[in-house]
């Protein structure tokens, strides 16, 4: 675990050519803690980074060779989420009278997952004591939209460049998911919030990219897709935005967070399946299904 500098908490990481049609997002891998932050939280060690998408910069770390860019947040989720609205805030967390407009009533809120999370993975509680209102607005202010405002230009960039665009936002998720009715393990998980952030021929193209790859693959559950997906995916506007869900146990130890022997094979394996779906969209960026109506 890693302390950062504030003015390194996200890159965005350009390829040597925009080439193809895609933005790619990872913004929950970050793990590199601000100190105020480590002396704040109650928790140390691997305990923290329980709420991490481990290692998923490096997974999908191709992007750039394969001609997209990506946006790769530093900070950790415990400290900030981007995957929520902006002020989805649990007052229960703060010292002080939280703006009228934050939303503290949402499912995450109560969840303990809000924009400034009050727990990470097993509900372990991050802080010992509230913490003040003005830090968490500043996080808000500081972090959280600087990143959108940069998610925000690479979409319209792309979208300019090639008539449509396709956001990719990547996440990993815990080993034990199983698909609900049976004990399947799903190795990833496509979310395009029931079709409404993309169209369905490319969730289902994406599926049976993995698929015949020999992964285990669904649409939706339990995982439709966060904030992310649902706020900048418009389809109907040829914006397309797919979230992707890697099972933790097929790249990493779950219980040191080391990863495993054959973490390689699967970032190859997902390279793989980038390099697939900018060809599927480059045969079908005349469709209408994927263009702007």
């Amino acid at each position: 675990m890693q302390e950062i500098p504030e003015y390194e908490l996200f890159e965005i990481r350009e390829p040597v050519s925009h080439a193809i049609p895609f933005v790619y997002n990872s913004p929950h891998s970050g793990r590199i803690y601000p100190p105020e932050f480590i002396a704040q939280s109650r928790l140390e060690g691997i305990s923290i980074r329980r709420s991490e998408d481990h290692y998923v910069d490096e997974l999908f770390g191709d992007a750039n060779a394969l001609g997209a860019p990506f946006l790769v947040a530093n900070f950790p989720r415990a400290y900030l989420d981007v995957n929520r609205e902006p002020y989805e805030l649990d007052p229960r967390m703060f010292d002080g009278m939280l703006p009228p407009y934050a939303n503290v009533n949402s499912l995450r809120v109560a969840g303990g997952l809000g924009t400034i999370p009050r727990i990470v993975a097993e509900n372990m509680e991050i802080y010992g004591r509230r913490i003040r209102v003005e830090e968490g607005l500043d996080r808000i202010e500081s972090v959280y939209k600087p990143y959108h405002a940069a998610l925000r230009r690479l979409i319209a960039r792309t979208h300019v460049q090639f008539g449509f665009g396709v956001l990719i936002d990547c996440h990993s998720m815990p080993g034990n998911v199983r698909v609900a009715g049976s004990n399947t393990r799903p190795d990833f998980i496509i979310g395009d919030r029931y079709g409404t952030s993309a169209s369905a021929e490319l969730s289902r193209a994406a599926v049976a990219i993995f698929e015949e790859m020999g992964f285990t693959a669904i649409r939706n559950k339990p995982y439709a897709g966060g904030f992310i997906t649902e706020h900048y995916g418009r389809p109907s506007r040829g914006l397309h935005a797919l979230q992707i869900e890697v099972n933790r146990a097929i790249y990493v130890d779950e219980v040191t967070l080391e990863k495993r022997g054959d973490f390689a094979v699967i970032a190859k394996a997902i390279t793989g399946f980038m390099r697939e779906m900018a060809v599927y969209v480059a045969k079908f960026a005349t469709d209408s299904a994927l263009a702007a109506e």
